[in-house]
């Protein structure tokens, strides 16, 4: 038994025990939506199998991409070329098969000796969010390692992509694109292996209209190109979901040696001043958990239709425009994009089951980031809030939706972005550095980033390291039992520790006097507190409340003009549960300016509650749903034309 898998004799025997139950873990059935042919959601999960892929992974695998594609903004396409680099791993099949959405393939090549040789292939029937299987015939006895080049074209309506005009960009000038991969929607801008498992370095040539800039997340010549030619070089391997593209009328600030901020002119100066500790959060993520493997780290801030409040492709975070706030109060979000340079991009979930080791360990980083940057009082704060959101999102989900290690078998695996990898797997690692204490722990997360660095791991071979480093170390202190309730279990177990902040029990204080009328809402100290605080203090108001005191409170504190999108988010959530007509104005526009999921879709939701409210979501989203990006707008249109709320 080498080292690296030795057990300490007092938890030997429940740890391999737990790992024997994790193996074959039984399947919550789960119906497949239409249009998705899954495996038999009532047969054990085969640990590490992506059965959101119909690539042959186990067959070949792709190394390396070579991208040629021409961004034509008019017909809202890209068109080039991908050039495969494939290594065959195991087997002697003569069929590849590869991951696309709505390509149009228009040819296929084996290059050899710098000549082209046609191969036939067909590309299946339509299956949903996973797209189509495209098939290619190889030839007779291939080598082990052959490079195919694909011919093909995006469509507009791909899932991957959101195409701009210009009047929903700042400057409202030139158009803009840009891409969002993750979980499966590479496949609709590039034919490959879309399967987190799958890790392949890459080079690109993409071409724009004069003018414009090209970005990727890869290395690149930061100066603009006068004709439009840009080149990108990506040598560490990444997943399929970190491709990253986008293009439009973008400047550059540096912020720091390695740090910088990519927008529109219009933007740019105030992103670099929102952003500006950017360079502060590197190095304290460096110093906690090992060296950044990625040279630089850069943000883009893109149109506010991004559906997301980041997306960690490496070298160069993709950043909602929500964020800029003027005060720097919400750039957690850019600390939760910088950690994912170490748990997700450098360690990578195997599969969508396992998406809760990229996320839940990110968050934990996150917060230990900004805890360095801007203190413990911040930091204990963010804790109870993301807290208090864990709690909401288990009292909405089913119980299979509140399990880290999800079954999402013949689901779409964007359906499992919930609070649950979040926050769960967050406070799962905080009850774990409660067993061991902050030290050990940190010490295993260097270890586990350097062990498992570009590679991409399921939830067994985390608990496998787990025991090997971390618990034979502390024999006794994590009982397999609570190991298994907060991995393979639902809900919050009652091990979770709930954050405390002195700060925020004044905040309840202020509350409970302004409730029982002992407080004027004017004589709150709103104005004094922080971005946090407003926060704790707006979403722990009771339900419902008298028309007096929300006409005091908008009074006082002009909370419907409020300019922060994540209070203003609380404010207008309060508003839809209580009917308040003076809101509704802002709530209009709000929902139409800005494609945040998290900032727009909760909103919806509540709206579809009554009879009155529905009326009112389907007229916002009949103007705002051709702004809103495709992965928005594939869950609203549930929500909203369907009626479909959870």
């Amino acid at each position: 038994m080498s080292p690296t898998h030795r057990l300490a004799a007092g938890a030997a025997a429940g740890a391999l025990a737990l790992l024997s139950a994790c193996a074959t873990q039984p399947a919550v059935p789960s119906a497949a939506p239409p249009g998705i042919q899954g495996a038999d959601t009532r047969a054990p999960i085969e640990s590490g199998r992506d059965y959101h892929t119909f690539s042959n992974v186990d067959e070949f695998r792709v190394r390396h991409l070579a991208l040629d594609l021409r961004v034509d903004f008019d017909a809202q396409r890209l068109i080039g070329r991908a050039d495969l680099a494939i290594e065959r791993v195991a087997g002697d099949r003569r069929t590849l098969v590869l991951d696309t959405r709505g390509l149009d393939v228009r040819g296929v090549e084996w290059l050899a000796a710098g000549t082209g040789r046609a191969l036939s292939y067909s590309v299946g029937a339509g299956q949903g969010p996973l797209g189509a299987p495209l098939s290619i015939s190889l030839p007779p006895d291939p080598d082990r390692n052959f490079v195919l080049r694909i011919a093909y074209s995006t469509r507009p309506e791909a899932s991957g992509l959101q195409w701009i005009a210009p009047a929903g960009t700042a400057g409202r000038q030139q158009p803009f694109l840009y891409s969002q991969s993750q979980s499966i929607h590479a496949r609709s801008w590039v034919p490959l292996q879309d399967s987190p498992q799958v890790r392949m370095t890459f080079d690109a040539t993409i071409r724009v209209p004069p003018g414009l800039r090209a970005l990727m997340g890869a290395e690149h010549d930061p100066a603009p190109s006068a004709d439009g030619v840009y080149r990108f070089h990506m040598p560490q391997p990444i997943p399929s979901y970190l491709l990253a593209i986008a293009a439009g009328r973008i400047d550059f600030r540096a912020v720091g040696p390695r740090t910088g901020v990519y927008a529109e002119p219009e933007v740019i100066e105030s992103a670099a001043r929102e952003f500006a500790d950017t360079e502060k959060m590197l190095e304290a993520g460096a110093q906690l958990f090992g060296p950044y493997r990625w040279g630089r780290y850069d943000l883009l801030v893109l149109p506010p239709s991004f559906p997301f409040g980041g997306m960690e492709n490496p070298r160069l975070s993709f950043i909602t425009p929500t964020l800029l706030a003027g005060d720097r109060s919400l750039v957690g979000v850019v600390a939760h994009e910088l950690a994912h340079s170490w748990s997700g991009n450098l360690v990578t979930n195997a599969t969508w089951r396992d998406f809760w080791l990229n996320e839940g360990f990110t968050v934990y980083l996150e917060h230990r980031i900004m805890e360095a940057v801007y203190g413990p009082r911040r930091a204990s704060m963010e804790a109870l809030l993301g807290y208090q959101s864990l709690e909401k999102e288990v009292a909405s989900l089913p119980a299979a939706d509140q399990v880290l290690a999800i079954d999402l078998r013949g689901r779409d695996p964007d359906d499992g972005m919930s609070d649950i990898p979040y926050e769960k797997g967050r406070f799962f690692l905080n009850w774990l550095e409660s067993r061991v204490g902050a030290p050990a722990l940190h010490d295993f997360l260097r270890d586990y980033f350097a062990h498992f660095s570009f590679q991409s791991i399921s939830v067994e071979q985390f608990l496998a390291y787990l025991d090997a480093r971390l618990l034979a170390q502390h024999p006794g202190a994590v009982p397999p039992a609570a190991l298994q309730e907060w991995i393979f279990e639902p809900g919050l177990p009652a091990t979770a520790i709930r954050p405390q902040s002195d700060v925020l029990a004044k905040v309840d204080a202020e509350r409970a006097a302004f409730l029982a009328g002992n407080r004027a809402a004017s004589a709150l100290p709103y104005a004094a507190w922080s971005t946090q605080e407003r926060l704790y203090f707006l979403n722990n108001l009771p339900q419902p409340m008298p028309r007096a005191q929300l006409d005091a409170l908008d009074a006082a504190l002009r909370l419907t003009d409020e300019a922060n999108s994540e209070v203003a988010f609380s404010w207008l959530s309060i508003a839809i549960r209580n009917d308040y007509a003076p809101a509704w104005p802002r709530l209009e526009r709000y929902l139409v300016s800005i494609g945040r999921r998290k900032l727009i879709v909760p909103l919806y939701e509540d709206l579809m509650k009554t009879p009155a409210g529905a009326a009112r979501a389907r007229a916002i989203y009949a103007q705002a749903r051709p702004g809103y990006h495709p992965i928005a707008t594939a869950t609203l249109d549930k929500t909203v034309l369907e009626g479909k709320t959870p």
